[in-house]
């Protein structure tokens, strides 16, 4: 794969960008992609359901009218939930372009990937598209990102060759987790020669809003942030090219930069102090949301499950109490009691919760 154009492994992940009401903040995020780049990063990462839609306008306007084509990596995604028939996915991925202002993507995935979506893009022949979408050009990568097991990714990469890179979720809590299979898919990629992206590397935030008990454990080693232990761990695998972060703001940004200026693997106290947090973490039962909004776009009710979540969350971690956290749940929105048990939330939560179950015991609360 040739990956000269790519300048360092860390990524600017598009998903979480700083809002100014229901717009992106566009003087933060064109400091952020000018900060961004003057430390020698060029890799920006979006998908089509990104800020309902306006993660990828905000590239257009703040990155591709800014900075010429070939100062910057542009990775999108095809995501299953956005067509219905073969005949779709082509128009799908020209407006794509358009409302990113391109010509062409450097990387374009097939976005989340599972047992449960994979037959759909086999019958709508995606892959046959995607590839001859890259013979003309307007692609200059193929990959994909996916969450489930390391025998289902296997399979995938068996019979579909054309995917050179695997997007994977890699961080010190989902390294050994049974339901993530964070280690034995990373294995996998590298059996089939696949370079790895990694997504998620502080788990939606769960890694930098530490309990306090795991929190003293990284405070007692005197180093970085606890995003930076998080990312650095993520780029320690050899066959990671990339690691994405979804920075919200300039704060973020700098202390995320300075993870990798340069990047330096963590070492074994860090790695041994790394393994006690998570120990630390699973013995709360949090959620395992990340805030990828993927189940609110399919909510035919509109619940902000995710809002919820990270609420219980902060419940869970002694930071909110139950009468503080009634106060924090979203107002003016749909709550937890108006699920109607459809199931939609379920089928494309990446992290495979029990969504159903969890907004009963929110409205419990």
């Amino acid at each position: 794969m040739a990956l000269n154009k790519i300048k360092k492994n860390f990524g600017f992940g598009c998903m979480r960008l700083k809002m100014d009401g229901d717009k992106v903040d566009y003087n933060e995020f064109n400091k952020m992609i000018d900060a961004f780049i003057a430390a020698g990063f060029n890799y920006f990462d979006t998908a089509h359901g990104y800020i309902d839609g306006k993660s990828e306008t905000a590239i257009r306007d703040c990155l591709a009218a800014r900075y010429n084509r070939e100062d910057f990596v542009l990775a999108n995604k095809l995501s299953d939930w956005y067509f219905e028939k073969e005949e779709d996915v082509v128009p799908l991925f020209e407006s794509q372009l358009k409302l990113c202002g391109v010509e062409y993507f450097d990387f374009y995935l097939f976005h989340c990937l599972t047992a449960k979506s994979y037959p759909k893009h086999k019958r709508c022949n995606t892959f046959e598209i995607v590839s001859r979408l890259k013979e003309q050009g307007k692609i200059k990568h193929i990959a994909m990102s996916f969450h489930d097991t390391a025998e289902v990714l296997d399979m995938i990469l068996t019979e579909q060759p054309c995917i050179e890179a695997v997007q994977l979720q890699i961080n010190y809590l989902d390294y050994d987790d049974p339901g993530v299979q964070s280690k034995a898919c990373y294995d996998v990629a590298v059996k089939h020669g696949k370079k790895v992206i990694v997504m998620e590397p502080v788990k939606g935030g769960a890694l930098v809003n530490l309990p306090a008990k795991a929190a003293e454990v990284l405070n007692g080693l005197k180093g970085g942030s606890y995003a930076s232990y998080a990312l650095r761990y993520a780029a320690s695998y050899p066959e990671v090219f990339m690691v994405l972060s979804g920075m919200g703001d300039m704060n973020m940004m700098k202390d995320n930069i300075s993870s990798f200026s340069p990047f330096v693997p963590l070492n074994e106290k860090e790695l041994k102090a790394t393994d006690r947090v998570r120990e630390i973490i699973r013995e709360l039962r949090q959620i395992s949301c990340t805030g990828c909004n993927y189940c609110a776009e399919v909510c035919p009710n509109k619940i902000p499950i995710s809002e919820l979540f990270s609420v219980r969350n902060k419940f869970l971690l002694a930071k909110l109490s139950s009468g503080q956290a009634k106060e924090e749940f979203p107002k003016d929105k749909p709550t937890a009691a108006d699920c109607i048990k459809c199931g939609k939330c379920e089928q494309v939560c990446p992290q495979n919760i029990s969504i159903r179950e969890q907004l009963e015991a929110i409205s419990k609360m």
